[in-house]
């Protein structure tokens, strides 16, 4: 390979599956959320990871939702399920909301150009945001599977929540952490289910920041979908709160039915991109704690930097500190000008140590070193080659399996399983 795409990492295998949203890897075997209808999830045999072998496929019943996240535990299997392209099809709902108000204000029905210039969308989207708003979306929520049998998975339940559904989540041997949309929220929040009987899942706690707040059709102090919650992670009693543009909040989970905001750190702005993860490093740093967050790239917009990585000291919870950041330039990748983003998205959240495996989209995967929290430092990199025609790679998850193998997942096409070899 390329010298210039991968240093101190050594492909074992690629298999070139529908892209994905999620890779986790279980007890030798590897699951795929995948990105878009009518694919699910897919099981992969991993117990060799130079011949990784499906085993099984599930697949949606229509092209109206997706599931492209998944987790897994001991015998049971959880994925999301969400509306597919929910922010093209909510346009639906605001395609109404327009008729409405030019039908009362002008006495006519607006053209489908108006439409189009009003919802941001071509002419060509207006049929298809109709049909949408029609038929509306009532299927959000999760669904919980028996896999005794990994080549067969078993639909115990569909759990439904409201709205989109849910869309990323944690999971423990007692408890489902899920980020979905409610009724009187605005936004996503926190919905906590207890799923020892896995066809029943029971709602046992939730959590939401006050400015989320729409009781009674009251007005929130938060318009749109901007600040939200996007996930959490439990780390002890703490829930550590990834809530987009309103930074992240730090939760008291000791009792998960009455969770109590323990802090909230907003560093928006600077950053113009939103928080995706935001997890705690494993143990001190010379005495101190630290905390690392991806943020993700959407829209480049010329001038601003890419989004990227923060490190925070978060020794002192009500004293929340700037670290440093790390950064991957356009020279760093030769896919930056492509048509595909470029810029942090996710990191394994499963972290061992001070090296942090990030998906950077077109910049592929780059292992930083935070043994030093304020001088990160890179110690590898890989950097697919695009196949299925698309023009750059889009490296969306990655995960670590207890092996220390890397499995780096591409939102369009492709899974790469590695070897790192640290300097």
């Amino acid at each position: 390979m390329d010298a210039n795409l991968s240093k101190n990492f050594t492909r074992l295998a690629r298999l070139d599956i529908p892209g994905g949203g999620q890779v986790r890897v279980e007890d030798g075997y590897c699951y795929i959320g995948h990105m878009d209808a009518p694919n699910g999830t897919t099981i992969i045999d991993v117990s060799d990871p130079r011949d990784p072998k499906i085993v099984a496929k599930v697949m949606l019943d229509d092209l109206w939702s997706h599931s492209h996240k998944v987790r897994v535990c001991g015998d049971l299997m959880i994925v999301n399920h969400e509306q597919n392209k929910r922010h093209f099809h909510r346009k639906g709902e605001g395609l109404l909301e327009y008729e409405a108000h030019m039908r009362a204000h002008e006495g006519r029905d607006p053209t489908d150009a108006e439409l189009a210039a009003f919802l941001a969308v071509t002419v060509a989207d207006i049929p298809t945001l109709r049909k949408s708003a029609a038929r509306g979306y009532h299927d959000g929520g999760f669904r919980i599977y028996d896999i005794k049998d990994r080549a067969n998975p078993r639909l115990l339940c569909h759990h439904k929540t409201h709205g989109f559904g849910v869309h990323r989540f944690d999971i423990d041997e007692n408890y489902l952490y899920m980020s979905t949309e409610m009724p009187g929220f605005v936004g996503n929040i926190l919905m906590v289910y207890e799923y020892s009987d896995p066809t029943n899942p029971t709602k046992v706690g939730r959590w939401w920041m006050p400015q989320q707040e729409n009781f009674d059709n009251a007005r929130p102090t938060w318009k749109g979908y901007a600040n939200r919650l996007h996930h959490t992670q439990r780390v002890g009693n703490e829930l550590w709160a990834s809530c987009w543009h309103a930074g992240f909040s730090v939760i008291d989970a000791t009792d998960i039915r009455a969770m109590k905001t323990i802090t909230s750190f907003d560093y928006h702005p600077p950053s113009k991109h939103p928080t995706h993860t935001i997890k705690p490093l494993p143990g001190l740093i010379g005495g101190r704690r630290y905390a690392v967050a991806a943020d993700e790239e959407h829209a480049h917009k010329q001038g601003q930097l890419a989004a990227h990585m923060w490190v925070f000291d978060v020794t002192d919870l009500s004293d929340i500190r700037y670290t440093s950041t790390f950064h991957v330039g356009e020279l760093d990748t030769p896919y930056a000008a492509g048509n595909g983003r470029f810029g942090c998205h996710q990191y394994a959240e499963t972290l061992y140590d001070t090296t942090v495996f990030a998906a950077w989209f077109s910049g592929g995967l780059r292992a930083i070193d935070l043994s030093k929290p304020s001088d990160p430092t890179e110690v590898g990199h890989f950097i697919p080659t695009p196949t299925g025609g698309h023009p750059v790679p889009q490296s969306n998850d990655v995960y670590v399996d207890d092996r220390g193998l890397v499995y780096l997942l591409d939102r369009l096409e492709g899974l790469d399983i590695l070897e790192f070899h640290p300097g």
